[in-house]
């Protein structure tokens, strides 16, 4: 089984975890996740450097506060 991982628009570069299987760490679209990530909790889709905007739905959503590697969990911890 893969993770179901939601990418809502072309320019996203983060999907949404829509399962709760955190011990599977790929996703249906092939994206090796990094580490355990929660349901409805988001993942890079590709690096986003130190000062990059977080985009979902199209849009800035946050600043990554460090760099963020593809297949991390994007969250409080790393982004405002």
């Amino acid at each position: 089984m893969s993770r179901i991982a939601l990418k809502v628009h072309p320019d996203d570069n983060v999907v949404t975890l829509l399962d709760s299987d955190d011990a599977m760490r790929l996703t249906i679209d092939g994206l090796d996740l990094l580490e355990a990530i929660p349901f409805g909790h988001k993942a890079a889709l590709c690096a986003i450097p130190a000062g990059a905007c977080v985009i979902k739905y199209g849009v800035a959503i946050g600043v990554a506060t460090r760099s963020i590697a593809r297949g991390e969990h994007v969250h409080v911890h790393n982004c405002r």
